[in-house]
């Protein structure tokens, strides 16, 4: 991309005070990156210096990228990804999403990660203005009231609850929105409950590093709500011999990506997710899905209105079992009353093989960098102490 003339450079500049972003004005600043003179009165914050340094790169039209996967599903590991990739990625979001060039993104994810990375693609490639903010888990609070409108966002669970929580203000500039993205982790029955108090489109995302985050979407409320995911235009799908997902498009530069993810896949080529494979209980030669038992546990907390804890549901050795349902809260024990409660509960709709077998609670669980439950770190901590 030609970096342009003196007087062009002129024109672009920025006010980075107002810490508001354009495609062209982004590049006018990375020009300047490199010279003495100060980009802002203020030193740029973590998140912005990050976006800076990516924004060089992306500029100089460098065709290769290392991101690291967040280690949600095994140890972070660093893989590379091309600038096509990332390209073809965003131009099928935009597309999804009906995104016009000129609308107003907030970025208030981790930018070393590929959640983060891809909405400033995104904003290149579609030419959308941003702003970004330090990742919090109340991303509003970090802005004045002139920083508002926006169009689009991208947040994780924690913060669509927060943002849910806030003040009435904060819904009226969340229903303002052409859409918004959840992902990074599981939405819970309580925060799909708030959601259906938006107005605006919600999409929960289903992707990976290896994807370039999402490669399809759920719609969460609405006329439009759904318990299916679409993929993006350009994706294809299909399923192994074990039911599990496997993805082939531009994004996955046209080879087919298998998954561990067992899915229903529907005759329109959208899937409903079952859970992931290498997470399957044995249990007394059944099969059972945790994600499924966890599912059931949350709207059961849910109608017993239990206080949200974070938990989650394994398999651990049992002499007849083999494995039996374990589920493991967050915090103090729960108390006998209470795991009855939920057994009982449970009943109505799981089979006796998917009820919890055992409850186990540990103080405080390990995370991911990106502060998501560390199943396997948390599972030595409670093998050594139970």
């Amino acid at each position: 991309m030609e970096q342009g003339s003196n007087s062009e450079r002129e024109e672009l500049i920025m006010k980075v005070g107002e810490r508001r972003y354009e495609w062209a004005e982004l590049k006018a600043n990375v020009l300047l990156a490199d010279s003495s003179e100060p980009l802002s009165p203020e030193p740029l914050s973590p998140n912005e210096h990050q976006a800076f340094e990516f924004a060089k790169k992306w500029l100089n039209n460098q065709g290769h990228f290392t991101i690291r996967t967040s280690g949600s599903t095994g140890k972070p590991k660093p893989i590379e990804i091309t600038r096509s990739q990332m390209v073809e990625s965003a131009l099928a979001t935009g597309k999804a999403l009906g995104l016009q060039q000129g609308q107003r993104a907030l970025i208030c994810l981790p930018l070393q990660y590929i959640a983060g990375r891809m909405m400033l693609v995104r904003s290149f490639v579609l030419r959308l203005q941003m702003q970004i903010v330090e990742p919090a888990s109340d991303p509003f609070a970090l802005l004045t009231n002139k920083d508002f409108p926006f169009d689009f966002t991208a947040v994780v669970p924690l913060q669509m609850q927060a943002l849910l929580n806030g003040p009435a203000s904060y819904k009226e500039r969340l229903n303002a929105m052409a859409a918004i993205l959840v992902g990074g982790g599981p939405v819970s029955t309580t925060l799909h409950s708030k959601i259906q108090e938006l107005s605006a489109p919600v999409y929960q995302t289903f992707g990976m590093t290896e994807t370039v985050t999402h490669f399809a979407l759920r719609r969460l409320n609405g006329p439009h709500a759904s318990s299916a995911f679409i993929p993006l235009p350009g994706v294809y799908l299909g399923t192994d011999e074990r039911g599990c997902l496997n993805v082939r498009s531009s994004i996955t530069k046209n080879q087919t990506l298998q998954t561990n993810d067992q899915v229903i896949l529907q005759g329109d080529g959208s899937f409903i997710w079952q859970g992931r494979w290498d997470n399957v209980i044995n249990s007394g030669g059944v099969k059972v899905h945790p994600e499924v038992v966890e599912q059931a546990i949350e709207q059961v907390i849910h109608e017993l209105g239990l206080p949200d804890s974070r938990f989650f549901v394994t398999g651990l050795p049992d002499e007849r079992l083999g494995e039996q349902v374990t589920v493991i809260f967050e915090g103090s024990h729960l108390g006998a009353d209470v795991e009855l409660a939920i057994r009982s509960a449970l009943s109505a709709g799981l089979s006796s093989y998917e009820i919890p077998r055992a409850f186990l609670s540990q103080s405080k669980f390990s995370e991911t960098p990106t502060g998501k439950i560390d199943r396997p770190k948390t599972l030595e901590r409670i093998q050594v102490y139970k």
